[in-house]
């Protein structure tokens, strides 16, 4: 996921955008959820607002976890940083709140890279400006291609 400066077209084209993951049916592992990924190469193809289409992504009513791959542009240069959600929404179970709430650094530790963290309990937590807010305030001028 993480950007490297010498990779080929090809190479861009298979690197991931966003994953989100959840717990295995056993409860024990933290696993990629199947078929739940966007890849670079599917922007502006089969996907044209891939935040937008992250977002959908997320259950209505269980936890997950998530990387996002965000670009954004501040007055000054266009960056690309790595995101790191926990997403808890209201109508979660109790007991899959505190099992996420509890796991949540054991995750995060496996990966490097991480520059932002944020908490979602709802859709209204993921719109542009909250997460602009997260990347660098009134600094940023544009998220995923669209001004904030």
């Amino acid at each position: 996921m993480k950007v490297r400066k010498c990779s080929t077209p090809e190479e861009i084209k298979k690197r991931k955008k966003a994953v989100i993951f959840c717990l295995s049916p056993d409860k024990k592992c933290i696993i990629v959820e199947e078929g739940k990924e966007i890849l670079v190469g599917d922007v502006g193809v089969t996907v044209t607002d891939p935040f937008k289409h992250f977002v959908q992504m997320l259950p209505e009513k269980d936890c997950r976890y998530a990387l996002y791959d965000a670009s954004f542009e501040t007055k000054e240069s266009k960056k690309e940083e790595l995101m790191f959600f926990l997403w808890a929404p209201e109508q979660a179970p109790l007991k899959s709140k505190m099992i996420y709430a509890s796991s949540k650094d054991a995750i995060k530790k496996k990966f490097q890279g991480i520059k932002h963290e944020c908490q979602a309990n709802g859709p209204e937590d993921l719109n542009r400006a909250c997460i602009a807010e997260k990347l660098g305030g009134s600094l940023v001028v544009a998220f995923e291609g669209s001004p904030v």
